[in-house]
């Protein structure tokens, strides 16, 4: 059995919040209780699976959300990733993130020794033993690297010993002396194992033009968006404003970082003033602040550099997009989201697309392709075959989060509203006969957040709602009963068959 998860964005704890233990917690039993489900095989009878593989798809150690990297001018993920010190910050936000997290890490740690996990054993007749009898399944854990932990990707004696320090918080079954994977094929034991289970998985940031620039050993815009501009933003408005400002808007910036996607940040600080901040003023002044970084941003060499003659680049957009100044009277968050997808050469979020023209989807050596990165979890038929009496269906799935995230609503765009939930997503393939001949499985959780939690973010409680105001009847909204109480009408449709 093979089991990916991807983008918990585990951090040193100096920004934003990260999903607590609890979630191993729950992830272990899950995986417990999956192991014993794909122990019954095809032919009816209980047999426990021989292994477990456990591949943490990319962005699960988040390295460069931390604000340690503000501490110092001269060291950015951008410069050179062999100097001393800049090792020295990577190593030392990479051991605060482990001890941070340590508890989280207790559980992976459990389950990849001898007999973490445990499922009842088979008796004679392909029955599970009911009288207490286990036995243990191997668990083992591959981590893969995507964009906010490309570090672990660099080769070197000083990234081996840091790749040691992983291996041993995680229980990771990788190599120290070779990079953690970017593409399967960096691996070989973790490209059979993917290609057991007929499967393709890739962290999935190549397809996005601001996180990836031709080579994973190198930084990318989106880096310098999150450093320079994200985390340096919430700081200087605490630093200059923290006494005039109510809480509920320092609170709220805090989370600003898990806003997807990042460009869309202007549009969430705009709805967060609104409900959060009674003085004109103020919104005025916190707008200037953005304004003002995102101008210092757009002049850094590094942001320079990769601005081009082409009128379609990125820099001109992030210039027409990151500025309240800049601002559209209408359909702001709209113009913002389609400019973001057009960049990928698509008109949504889905990544679904890129699958098609993987190697593997293509000589159908894959029946599922998987990415992670998009923050959303999905199921996306690709494609369905036919040879002879064969049939081979083809899936694309995202590997979703482990984070909180913050989704704008859809009732009136002009209000900038987002609602927020903690999420948590994981993806299961099953080779052979395991879980009855079944070949994958998905389970997707959004957790609300607590009342207190979002009274504190919106202070404007006593205004009236907009639903409030409207009178919407439920035949207005369709002439027609539930569909599952109209009879087919006429001889059920047999699609034909693609030779």
């Amino acid at each position: 059995m093979l089991v990916i998860i991807s983008d918990l964005h585990l951090t040193d704890g100096t920004s934003g919040t990260t999903i607590s233990s609890g979630a191993f917690e729950i992830f272990a039993e899950r995986l417990h209780d999956l192991a014993a489900s794909a122990s019954w095989r095809a032919d009816g009878r209980y047999r426990p699976i021989e292994r477990i593989d456990l591949v943490l798809l990319g962005d699960v150690l988040d390295v460069i959300r931390s604000s340690h990297w503000l501490a110092r001018r001269d060291v950015r993920p951008w410069t050179n990733p062999h100097r001393l010190e800049f090792i020295e910050l990577v190593t030392s936000i990479t051991n605060d993130i482990l001890k941070h997290n340590d508890r989280s890490f207790a559980v992976l740690r459990e389950l990849a020794s001898d007999g973490g996990l445990r499922i009842p054993a088979a008796l004679s007749g392909g029955r599970p033993a009911r009288d207490g009898a286990e036995q243990a399944v191997p668990v083992r854990i591959w981590y893969m690297v995507g964009n906010h932990d490309w570090f672990f990707h660099l080769r070197g004696p000083e990234y081996d010993l840091l790749r040691q320090s992983i291996i041993r918080s995680l229980g990771l079954s990788n190599r120290a002396d070779h990079p953690f994977p970017h593409d399967p094929a960096e691996c070989d034991e973790l490209l059979d194992v993917q290609r057991r289970h007929k499967v393709f998985a890739r962290h999935g940031d190549l397809y996005d033009p601001f996180n990836f620039e031709g080579e994973r050993d190198a930084s990318s815009l989106g880096d310098a968006i999150v450093i320079e501009l994200i985390n340096r933003f919430a700081a200087s408005v605490e630093e200059q404003m923290a006494d005039e400002l109510p809480a509920t808007t320092l609170l709220g910036l805090r989370e600003i970082d898990n806003v997807r996607p990042v460009v869309t940040v202007p549009v969430w600080i705009d709805g967060l003033l609104e409900r959060t901040v009674a003085y004109p003023t103020q919104k005025i002044a916190v707008k200037r602040i953005w304004d003002r970084m995102a101008d210092e941003f757009l002049g850094l060499n590094y942001v320079r550099q990769r601005d081009t003659w082409n009128p379609n680049d990125l820099v001109d957009g992030l210039q027409a997009v990151l500025k309240f100044s800049k601002r559209l009277s209408f359909g702001w968050a709209a113009s913002i989201s389609s400019w973001f997808h057009q960049l990928r050469g698509d008109d949504n979020s889905s990544f679904a697309r890129h699958a098609l023209l993987e190697q593997d989807f293509r000589n159908r050596r894959a029946k599922h392709v998987v990415y992670g990165h998009t923050h959303s979890a999905e199921g996306v038929p690709l494609d369905a075959s036919y040879a002879d009496t064969y049939v081979l269906n083809q899936m694309y799935f995202n590997s979703g989060t482990w984070r909180r995230v913050f989704q704008p609503t859809r009732f009136d765009a002009t209000e900038h509203e987002f609602i927020a939930s903690d999420v948590m997503t994981y993806l299961a393939f099953f080779q052979a006969d395991e879980r009855a001949g079944r070949s994958f499985e998905t389970w997707s959780g959004m957790l609300g957040i607590p009342p207190h939690e979002t009274s504190l973010l919106r202070l404007d409680t006593t205004r009236e709602s907009h639903g409030a105001r409207q009178t919407v009847s439920p035949p207005a909204l369709h002439g027609h009963r539930p569909h599952f109480l109209t009879p087919p009408a006429g001889a059920p449709v047999v699609p034909a068959r693609r030779k």
